[in-house]
């Protein structure tokens, strides 16, 4: 009764190695390389740069806040720099304490704004970059590829040269464009150059 377990545990592992010889041996497949310079793609697609431009008419009263504060700085500062301003001792005590508090208060702001920004930017382009990376995948399925390279990745850039007919980053753009069906910038939003999407943030 003792021998049951190894006896059927030898039959299973004989088993296993039949089924694997008779196994037929995977076919080669050719190998189809494409290349996409993925960062770019996500950012000069359509919807990209509508919520890009949203993103910048969110941040135009903040922007705006940060240029009036530099601008009552410039101010004061002329103002205390200015030799023929008749100022008493203690206006000119008052003042320049001002100005540090403003000064104060435009690096904190300005930090805070940077941040916010940089955070949105952050997830806007993720959200994007995964519906642009799954209409890829599909897209090089179809045309058969089986490889795909990323020529944008300056930490990871492995490419050093690719036939430009290998290089699927347009017809990618073009491919999301349609099937999004968001248009193209007006006018006036076009005449901008493509923005840069922002690096992922590198994991600690």
């Amino acid at each position: 009764m003792k021998r049951l377990p190894l006896f059927t545990l030898l039959f299973a592992l004989a088993s296993v190695i039949s089924a694997a010889a008779q196994a037929p041996a995977p076919a080669n497949v050719p190998t189809k390389v494409a290349v996409i310079a993925f960062q770019a793609a996500v950012s000069q697609t359509n919807e990209f740069q509508r919520d890009f431009a949203d993103l910048q008419k969110k941040y135009d009263p903040r922007r705006q806040q940060l240029k009036t504060l530099s601008d009552e700085i410039d101010t004061l500062t002329k103002q205390l720099q200015d030799p023929g301003a008749q100022l008493s001792d203690s206006d000119r005590v008052t003042r320049t304490r001002t100005l540090d508090e403003k000064k104060k208060r435009l690096d904190r702001d300005s930090q805070d704004a940077q941040s916010d920004f940089q955070n949105d930017m952050q997830q806007l382009y993720s959200s994007l970059a995964g519906k642009v990376g799954a209409l890829m995948t599909d897209y090089a399925g179809k045309q058969g590829y089986t490889l795909v390279l990323d020529t944008g990745d300056q930490q990871n850039a492995t490419v050093l040269y690719a036939v430009p007919s290998t290089d699927i980053t347009k017809a990618v753009i073009e491919a999301y464009n349609q099937k999004s069906g968001i248009p193209a910038p007006s006018a006036q939003g076009a005449s901008q150059p493509a923005v840069d999407a922002p690096q992922p943030a590198p994991s600690h």
